[in-house]
């Protein structure tokens, strides 16, 4: 895979250049976060350092480069988390299960347009185990009706919830929703079940482009239910 090996800076910052990826070092956890494919999808190893398991969080794009990664820092793939059904989120999601035999898992409402069959079905309010790490899962209509986003939290997250949001939340605002139903559910969702429960400390990972925090967007709930996207 030598021509596919990427670089990984440690120096992590919550931005990444396209083609690239980056480290951060929890207590008892480690993110790397890549950028793939032509529309700069990010996708996440999250390892726990206690057992060596790793979450991927989409498979977006560039199987082959997701495999080194994973061959590098995911001593163990423990499962394969897809936030939604759109298709620049699982391009990469066949090849890499079928190279590393990890099982996978997305909502039902979004199960049936993967290329691969979910292992295992989400739903609000669970958890998901990886080794040492906890994860909640919230489902997020609007951007798509079975997005999820999964928060990490707990002793190895250290002071900080960690949360993947998908397409669900970028800095700057909310994902793209089509009508204003869509809009509302996902901006009422949003409200209860993210910035309602997590605090401003809290470190969003967004599906494309940089890393923002709960605290950096709550000023700007008001403005963005008042532009309806």
């Amino acid at each position: 895979m030598a021509d596919q090996r990427t670089s990984v800076a440690d120096d992590y910052t919550g931005h990444v250049e396209s083609g690239s990826a980056a480290r951060r070092t929890l207590p008892g956890a480690s993110i790397v976060k890549a950028s793939v494919g032509p529309m700069d999808n990010n996708a996440y190893l999250i390892t726990c350092s206690q057992s060596g398991q790793t979450l991927l969080v989409d498979a977006a794009n560039d199987a082959p480069v997701l495999l080194d990664l994973i061959e590098r820092y995911a001593p163990t793939l423990a499962l394969i988390v897809t936030t939604h059904q759109h298709g620049d989120h699982w391009q990469a999601l066949a090849e890499v299960t079928k190279a590393t035999g990890a099982p996978t898992a997305a909502h039902q409402l979004d199960a049936e347009p993967l290329p691969v069959t979910p292992d295992r079905i989400l739903a609000d309010g669970d958890t998901v185990e990886i080794g040492e790490l906890t994860f909640d899962v919230i489902h997020l209509q609007g951007h798509t009706e079975g997005s999820v986003a999964l928060a990490l939290r707990g002793p190895a997250a250290g002071d900080a919830v960690h949360l993947f949001t998908g397409d669900c939340l970028f800095p700057g605002g909310p994902g793209r929703t089509t009508r204003p139903e869509e809009f509302e559910s996902l901006i009422s969702g949003l409200e209860t079940k993210v910035f309602d429960r997590y605090g401003d400390d809290t470190v969003v990972y967004p599906g494309h482009g940089d890393d923002t925090t709960l605290g950096a967007e709550r000023p700007h709930l008001g403005e963005w239910k008042e532009r309806g996207w």
